[in-house]
């Protein structure tokens, strides 16, 4: 098994409906994968020669916890300069990227309802960061 230095890491408020849970997790992890090019791996080629875009060159672990959780993760996450996205429960209601801007630029730090974010930086601080979490069922 490989062993990777950094970690790509997603944690989800726990009482999400399922629907939410892939939705959010999946707008979390663009944000990772739009601004850390080193974490991409290579494009891959069917036996036919067809090209697909390529993946996340590691694992990606889905955490859940309760809202507190979330919000102490995220104070960890600023404390240790890890790059984060965020997902508040705002975005459920908007339609588009500056929607979704906006209603986050709208509210000050400590006060985001946060329903999921996405880490990615060295293991040992990814994993204190979210220290108290359980990976998702």
């Amino acid at each position: 098994m490989t062993t990777f230095s950094t970690k790509i890491a997603v944690l989800l408020r726990d009482d999400l409906a399922t629907w939410q849970r892939l939705n959010v997790t999946a707008f979390l992890v663009s944000g990772i994968a739009a601004t850390a090019p080193e974490a991409i791996g290579e494009h891959y080629v069917d036996a036919d020669g067809t090209k697909y875009l390529p993946m996340f060159g590691q694992p990606v672990l889905v955490f859940a916890g309760p809202g507190t959780l979330l919000t102490t993760a995220h104070g960890r996450a600023l404390e240790r300069g890890l790059a984060m996205s965020v997902f508040t429960a705002e975005l459920f209601g908007t339609g588009n990227d500056d929607d979704n801007r906006a209603a986050v630029r709208a509210v000050p730090r400590a006060a985001l309802d946060l329903v999921g974010l996405a880490v990615v930086g060295p293991r040992n601080a990814v994993d204190k960061t979210l220290k108290g979490a359980t990976l998702h069922p």
